[in-house]
């Protein structure tokens, strides 16, 4: 009866167009079925949500990327799931790997769905639905963020797995990708109950063994943050007393849960990197009619949140004029620049952008994606750069600090106009890349620079002495400061996720240039050749 009222209210809403008999692990499935009907009843119902599964897959494969149906041509564009396949096929399509191999690489390896009842401050009983998502595990630790949104859904969260892997291996971090998500608003809940059903979230996960230092490491995302990976790290430890690596169960903690300087402002860093990194190649240039360097270029942002600011924030400590903003409830226009940090302080006192004295506000901030700008970084939500929109963008260069902004007929109509797109899983794997540096800390059991900050300070020092002796000039306290100062951990972070932005950059406009295309697909095929290494030295491969 539970399973019946399910379908006929629409369980393909609530799976995204995604078949759960196909998706889940067979156990986890088992599991809940054998809560809620005989095999009779499963055997009646599963052809209803297979042919209605297949259907939506099925129109989201043949949707043409150069024909947007006239009617709704927003609604017609595939799902995020579906964007991910098709961006994967196109870069697959230029390896030599046989079909069987390129299918065993797209899917999700395994999937769990879990429901628990939380009391609201009503005191009535609210269900909340979470999903854990593992794509790969040619590669272990899976790793990937949980987010909070009630627009969490499976196939989102199989998307978001998806994407994590050949995020990571396209910047070396060695981790098979995963995702998680809860079915709920976060502004609806008191702190109490969003750590009551954090907590409970971050037991079942250890029940079903999904997460653990070496099984599957989760990390911030939308609608969480370091107080939510403070709680999953607590609960873990909980159950796991005797595991010495117990910290290392997650990532993007606080400093005093075990964190790391400079995990904060990651992915917004690598922002900044990528972009600058791009703005320097010849080819990009000469596309976009650009100057080199970020000085002086037009920016402009969607979203405020996490990404948003700090990608804002470097970027004008650049030189860069971030002329507008965009959130979801009003964003911010000012073609002289605005300030970052003094817009921050006011929305984080009025919850607006409305009022701010520095700029115009602006009700329908979907329209300033349109905006005409050198730069334009979507960092909220993913298809925000759609069919409906793409032929208004004028922005040169498309920075996706989101994931999955961009559809993939959006993408076709922005490279046909010549824009230049630096894509998701390339410009904002510098979260994953300094989770993964905490993820070593834990592990480590040190800081970074405790071991060798203060013999790096006392060699500078003996080496300046030396060269103040021989050419009979002192120099200042504060230049000698400057010149003697050993490496703290946020400096070696930074470094560490300058070398690795910078590298991964380079690799894929190598690869752009040598297969002749475009900078997504030469990031995707990167990804898989270095899976197919790896999948090839360890005996998985097919034959």
């Amino acid at each position: 009866q539970w399973y019946q009222r399910r379908v006929s209210s629409g369980i393909n809403a609530e799976y995204g167009g995604i078949d759960p008999l196909r998706a889940v692990s067979s156990s986890v499935i088992a599991t809940m079925l054998s809560r809620s009907f005989t095999t009779i009843q499963r055997a009646s119902i599963a052809p209803r949500i297979f042919s209605r599964a297949v259907s939506t897959s099925t129109s989201a494969h043949t949707s043409s990327p150069t024909n947007p149906e006239p009617h709704d041509p927003v609604a017609s564009e595939p799902r995020f799931l579906e964007c991910f396949k098709h961006f994967f096929d196109k870069a697959a399509g230029l390896t030599n790997l046989k079909p069987g191999i390129i299918e065993s690489m797209k899917e999700c390896n395994v999937v769990l769905r879990v429901e628990f009842p939380v009391k609201n401050d009503q005191g009535d009983i609210d269900m909340i639905t979470g999903y854990r998502a593992q794509h790969s595990h040619h590669k272990v630790p899976c790793k990937g963020g949980i987010r909070y949104s009630p627009e969490v859904d499976l196939q989102e969260v199989m998307a978001l797995a998806s994407l994590m892997t050949y995020k990571c291996a396209v910047v070396d971090v060695p981790f098979g990708g995963a995702k998680g998500g809860v079915r709920i608003d976060p502004k609806k809940y008191s702190l109490a109950q969003r750590e009551k059903i954090t907590r409970q979230y971050a037991l079942l996960l250890c029940q079903k063994n999904f997460i653990g230092p070496g099984l599957d490491v989760p990390a911030p995302d939308m609608g969480t943050g370091e107080q939510e990976m403070s709680w999953i790290r607590d609960t873990y430890q909980a159950f796991n007393t005797n595991d010495v690596d117990s910290m290392a169960c997650v990532t993007g903690k606080p400093i005093s849960s075990g964190g790391i300087r400079g995990r904060t402002e990651a992915t917004g860093l690598g922002v900044y990197f990528g972009l600058r990194e791009f703005l320097s190649y010849e080819e990009v240039l000469k596309r976009t009619g650009l100057t080199p360097g970020l000085k002086g270029k037009r920016v402009v942002i969607q979203g405020f949140g996490n990404v948003g600011y700090w990608a804002g924030r470097f970027l004008e400590q650049a030189g860069a004029k971030v002329i507008a903003i965009a959130e979801y409830n009003g964003g911010i226009i000012n073609q002289e620049g605005l300030n970052i940090e003094s817009l921050n302080r006011h929305r984080l006192q009025h919850g607006t952008f409305k009022d701010f004295p520095g700029g115009t506000f602006v009700k329908e901030s979907i329209e300033l994606l349109e905006s005409d700008c050198d730069i334009l970084i979507p960092a909220a939500l993913e298809k925000q750069i759609h069919v409906g929109n793409a032929a208004r963008i004028k922005a040169k260069v498309i920075g996706e600090a989101a994931n999955g902004p961009t559809t993939p007929r959006a993408d076709e109509i922005l490279l046909q106009k010549g824009a230049v797109i630096i894509p998701d899983l390339l410009l904002n794997a510098g979260g994953v890349t300094v989770s993964y540096f905490e993820w070593l800390k834990n592990l480590s059991h040190v800081r970074f620079g405790r071991l060798n900050k203060k013999w790096e300070e006392q060699s500078k020092k003996m080496l300046l002495d030396f060269v103040e002796s021989q050419v009979g000039k002192k120099l200042g306290d504060s230049e000698r400061s400057l010149i003697i100062h050993g490496a703290d951990e946020i400096d070696l972070v930074r470094s560490g996720l300058d070398d690795t932005m910078t590298n991964a950059c380079q690799e894929t406009r190598k690869t752009a240039m040598d297969r002749n295309t475009d900078y997504r697909t030469a990031a995707f095929y990167n990804a898989i050749m270095k899976i197919k290494t790896v999948f090839e030295s360890s005996g998985n491969m097919f034959s």
